[in-house]
């Protein structure tokens, strides 16, 4: 009976990572889209799960758990502990709402053209599902170009890593436990080491503006 509804609980979870991605470019609100990236994990974790009961992995499902941890619940907490005390809002992205999401929708339409030519011997649903992990990187990249402010840039680094997770997932039907553990915390030390420059930036320069940033290094 699992097996019936795998493809309908694989779109369902990699259309709720897409759906996150893009609102995260669409809103400028620092705190809305810390809460997005939890909901993000939440459904990388679900994809993860998804993907160990179909395969009988109990070491996959063990990963979709740390997932979940790291993902969905750690990393949201460490960036919304400071946040209160940072600007809420990216006041001056590069690009206005509009011009952002139709950005969004040309670098999905290129994931599936690029993947479809990478991917062309897999027929397997994962595989087919594969290009929404390489819309999510590339959305990740765009978040780091267009954002200001140093703290939703990390977002953007962020949703590059889900991307890239996204796809290995997908392709490869998991990666080890240990190797996952690895990553997830190399991932967590280096936000809670960006976040503490970011503080210090904050607490010296009066904001964690990028362009400003660099106009006082000029």
């Amino acid at each position: 009976m699992f097996t019936t509804v795998y493809p309908q609980l694989i779109g369902l979870c990699t259309g709720a990572l897409l759906l996150t991605s893009a609102l995260m470019v669409w809103r400028h609100s620092l705190l809305a889209s810390i809460r997005l990236l939890s909901v993000q994990g939440f459904a990388l974790a679900a994809l993860v799960a998804v993907i160990g009961v179909e395969e009988g992995e109990l070491e996959v499902i063990l990963v979709a758990v740390l997932v979940l941890l790291v993902k969905g619940m750690a990393l949201p907490w460490v960036l919304a502990r400071e946040t209160h005390a940072t600007t809420r809002t990216d006041e001056a992205p590069r690009l206005n709402p509009t011009a952002a999401l139709l950005t969004v929708a040309l670098l999905t339409i290129l994931s599936y053209v690029v993947a479809s030519r990478l991917l062309t011997g897999d027929t397997s649903i994962s595989a087919h599902a594969a290009p929404i992990g390489l819309a999510m990187v590339l959305i990740g990249f765009l978040l780091l170009v267009t954002r200001r402010q140093a703290g939703s840039q990390l977002i953007g680094f962020l949703v590059l890593d889900n991307g890239i997770a996204t796809v290995a997932f997908l392709t490869s039907g998991g990666v080890p436990l240990f190797l996952e553990l690895g990553i997830s915390l190399d991932v967590l030390l280096v936000v809670v080491i960006l976040y503490v420059f970011a503080g210090r930036m904050r607490n010296k320069f009066g904001n964690t503006e990028i362009d400003q940033l660099r106009k006082l290094h000029d």
